[in-house]
């Protein structure tokens, strides 16, 4: 068993428990309205449990956080792009600087031996 596996299930299993014990907890229905002008009688609601609302509440903070975070960070991926480009340019360039060295050094007369 690898160590990834032991730690998704130490991790993954109180956590899913504890998602249930909160579901199980919080069965009861609440009325969710998109409309702000009419409360006695919405035009858009909606009678959902509880958890639910919590719950999605907590994913559509995850989803808008990674997305930010995501948004953030853009100018250090174009960085780190830009600075593969520029070493695969200059790897390239090495490699043909040391072609031509060693093509160079074959055309050049083997050295005399002193008598």
């Amino acid at each position: 068993m690898s160590f990834r596996r032991l730690l998704t299930g130490l991790i993954g299993l109180p956590l899913a428990l504890v998602l249930v014990l909160f579901a199980v907890a919080n069965r009861g229905t609440v009325s969710v309205s998109f409309d702000p002008f009419s409360a006695e009688a919405p035009a858009l609601a909606f009678d959902v449990p509880l958890f639910v609302v919590i719950l999605l509440s907590v994913m559509l903070g995850v989803l808008v956080g990674g997305v930010a975070a995501w948004l953030r960070q853009g100018k250090w991926r174009k960085e780190a792009k830009t600075r593969r480009v520029e070493v695969t340019r200059l790897e390239n360039e090495n490699d043909r600087a040391r072609r031509d060295v060693a093509v160079a050094r074959a055309a050049l007369p083997a050295p005399q031996k002193a008598a």
